[in-house]
């Protein structure tokens, strides 16, 4: 081979990884969707803006709906997984191991959702989130306010906005690490209802709907919005998506 060609050679090798190095995702994301209870029809919607903003911001995002995919060697390849609108028992013994041992080595957990009506028969999973789903009225228009606007994702929301959602009341807090970044003024909207013998009367003067908390070495960002399928095609959710993803998979984003 003629040095001439092995120049060319070389540069064409150099190029290749500049380009690799220069085109590569900043971080890569789990996205699971498996229910094992009620099945939200807002689920393809959430998965294709979950999508779009990965490519907007340029991380990668994998969907699986196989928890199959909790184990510790497969997970080392993420550094945030996402259940979104996730319902019921859908993780065994094991995999739930892997998921805790996955966030106490510095990583990230993003709940959307039904995610708080995931998996109540592990304590550990209800600590992670936050707080469990109780019940929730009517879906109907209410007053939602902005409580920590440094937190990543919330420029497009301002102090105060009209949001329709399926506004979720939750059970007590699990874990006391949780710092509350949006709320929704129950004053606004009718909070009663009844399932049978469970009976849901709003939470109060203080009603939250998203959180964030740092929890055993790793990150936990919680958002109830997002039960219709609309909603993901608004800008200012899709960022707050991002704000808690990117959060949870790099720890950054925190106006200062």
């Amino acid at each position: 081979m003629s040095k001439i060609m092995r120049n060319i050679q070389c540069f064409t090798l150099l190029v290749c990884l500049f380009s690799a190095h220069s085109y590569a995702e900043q971080f890569k994301v789990l996205l699971f969707t498996k229910s094992a209870a009620w099945h939200h029809k807002s689920v393809n919607e959430g998965v294709d803006a979950i999508k779009l903003i990965a490519e907007n911001h340029h991380f990668e995002v994998v969907w699986h709906e196989d928890a199959n995919q909790f184990n510790a060697e497969n997970l080392k390849q993420y550094q945030a997984v996402v259940f979104l609108q996730t319902t019921g028992d859908i993780l065994n013994d094991k995999q739930q191991q892997a998921l805790k041992q996955y966030i106490q080595a510095g990583n990230g957990f993003v709940g959307i959702h039904s995610a708080s009506d995931t998996e109540y028969g592990w304590p550990w999973f209800g600590k992670l989130v936050g707080r469990r789903f109780h019940i929730h009225p009517t879906i109907q228009t209410a007053r939602m306010s902005v409580i920590d606007n440094k937190f990543a994702g919330l420029e497009y929301f301002p102090e105060s906005v009209l949001w329709t959602e399926e506004w979720y009341e939750f059970g007590e807090e699990l874990s006391p690490n949780l710092q509350y970044i949006l709320s929704v003024d129950e004053s606004t909207y009718d909070p009663n209802v009844q399932w049978g013998d469970k009976i849901g009367k709003g939470l109060g003067d203080f009603h939250p709907v998203a959180w964030y908390q740092n929890i055993e070495g790793g990150r936990s960002f919680y958002t109830a919005l997002g039960h219709m399928p609309a909603t993901y095609s608004n800008k200012a959710f899709q960022e707050h998506i991002f704000g808690g993803i990117y959060w949870a998979a790099t720890g950054k984003g925190m106006k200062k």
